[in-house]
């Protein structure tokens, strides 16, 4: 068993994390994630869950981490020594690895029947987690639910990977490989990784490479495409980038048009769709500038934001991004501003008559970056919010922007789509119209950065050629 760190190795700390192991077998893989964390100078406390404890013992665990394991929510020396309080509150971030369904769902409705649940209710410290199970158990709608709603509340994702599982079954649900959650917990930190040499974190949708068809390596795929420049090498572990060396232009959100100092017009876009699609196509390797309307989301990790407040500010900040090889323009950019806006607020009286507001067309961004030219984007994607006729009015809407592809919706009262944290779209191309069945805001945001990774030459991952 490994013996108490020195005293001068202890001042050489640059971290702490709170480690909790749940159920499964991935849990083997947290054995080498500790050692790594430990190597890089991480003090690591590890809460062992009852399934945990069924793959991966305390006694290893314990001599990787230097520290005694925490198992027992009612273990009266731990609880002199160190409450649940206190342990939950003593490291700069909280780990839950691997995050089981059963974990999810615990975190997410606020259970606290165990150590684990309680230490990650009774805290304030920055979560992340890395989940592993089955994959329709990942697929399932009630922990797709979950994660939008631990996301919502600013717990961090890593993972999971796609590939063969312990059950025989292909899909995603493996627990990302040890060095890649290794490096996004220190990305987190704000350290720089021992491979990287940078504190970029490897955001969440981060996959192993595809292989060829001799399973030999990344650099040719089916058909002899080199794609030397869409892989990044992390310890060993294959990362696939393929938009490594794209500029992607994404906006998002609302825009808020005044009508005095108190007043505007608006609309009920939350931005959540166009932040989701920005993280996904970093995490895929672009470089990202995200300009979006008022929203109360933070930026994603990686992504350059540009904040604006009206449609002619967000016309100003698209074009200043340009030249930029993709452009997805998923805000909802107000129809109409006022040129009547006053700069003292309207009062309303009994006598008096409503204000009468003199309306025009705000610029078509959406139309100006599809038109011809020497800074067009190579892919332009338009988002279309319909509440009738979707597939024709979409349709429609690309013919007359003139933009490569059109992601449509139906934001008809009752769909909870606008401000909600799943969404159902249509796909629709110069190749036809797809229909995507309804998904997280999360999962269709890869599922679209996967579809424009392969729109630039990246391979296709299933047997029908979709990324999905």
């Amino acid at each position: 068993m490994a013996a108490a760190a020195p005293d001068d190795t202890v001042t050489a700390l640059r971290g702490r994390v709170l480690l909790i192991v749940g159920g499964g077998i991935a849990a083997y893989k947290i054995l080498e994630l500790v050692r790594l964390l430990t190597a890089a100078h991480i003090d690591v406390r590890c809460v062992l869950t009852k399934a945990g404890a069924e793959f991966v013992t305390p006694l290893s665990l314990q001599a990787l981490s230097g520290h005694p394991v925490h198992q027992d929510l009612f273990s009266l020396t731990d609880e002199q020594e160190m409450g649940h309080i206190a342990l939950s509150r003593s490291a700069d971030l909280l780990v839950v690895a691997p995050a089981t369904a059963d974990l999810l769902a615990k975190m997410t409705v606020g259970l606290a029947n165990d150590l684990a649940s309680t230490l990650l209710l009774a805290t304030d410290t920055p979560v992340l987690a890395a989940p592993a199970m089955n994959v329709r158990m990942w697929e399932h709608p009630a922990t797709r639910a979950n994660v939008a709603t631990l996301k919502a509340r600013e717990v961090e994702f890593v993972g999971p990977d796609e590939g063969m599982m312990a059950c025989g079954e292909y899909g995603f649900g493996r627990l990302v490989e040890p060095p890649v959650l290794r490096d996004a917990i220190l990305a987190r930190l704000n350290i720089a990784s021992p491979t990287s040499g940078s504190a970029e974190p490897h955001a969440s949708s981060t996959m192993t490479c595809p292989r060829t068809e001799t399973g030999s390596s990344c650099d040719i795929v089916p058909g002899g495409t080199v794609v030397r420049s869409s892989v990044e090498t992390v310890d060993g572990t294959t990362l696939w980038k393929p938009l490594l060396g794209r500029h992607a232009l994404v906006t998002a959100g609302p825009t808020h048009e005044p009508i005095d100092p108190v007043r505007y017009l608006g609309n009920r876009s939350s931005g959540l769709q166009g932040y989701a699609i920005a993280e996904a196509l970093a995490a895929l390797g672009a470089r990202v500038t995200l300009v979006s309307g008022p929203t109360n989301l933070l930026a994603p990790a990686g992504v350059t934001l540009r904040r604006v407040e009206t449609a002619l500010e967000m016309e100003q900040a698209v074009r200043d991004a340009l030249p930029a090889d993709i452009a997805v323009c998923a805000a909802a950019v107000a129809d109409w501003r006022v040129t009547n806006a006053v700069t003292s607020k309207i009062k309303k009286s009994a006598d008096a008559m409503p204000p009468s507001l003199h309306l025009v067309p705000n610029p078509d961004i959406l139309a100006a970056l599809s038109a011809p030219g020497p800074h067009r984007p190579s892919l332009v994607v338009g988002f279309a919010a319909e509440t009738d006729d979707v597939e024709a009015n979409a349709i429609a809407k690309r013919k007359r922007k003139g933009c490569d592809w059109i992601v449509a919706n139906d934001v008809s009262v009752g769909t909870n789509v606008m401000g909600g944290t799943e969404n159902t779209v249509l796909l629709i191309t110069s190749d036809g119209v797809e229909h995507w069945p309804r998904m997280t805001k999360t999962d269709l945001a890869l599922r679209l950065a996967r579809r424009i990774a392969r729109r630039f030459g990246a391979p296709a991952l299933s047997a029908d050629g979709d990324m999905n």
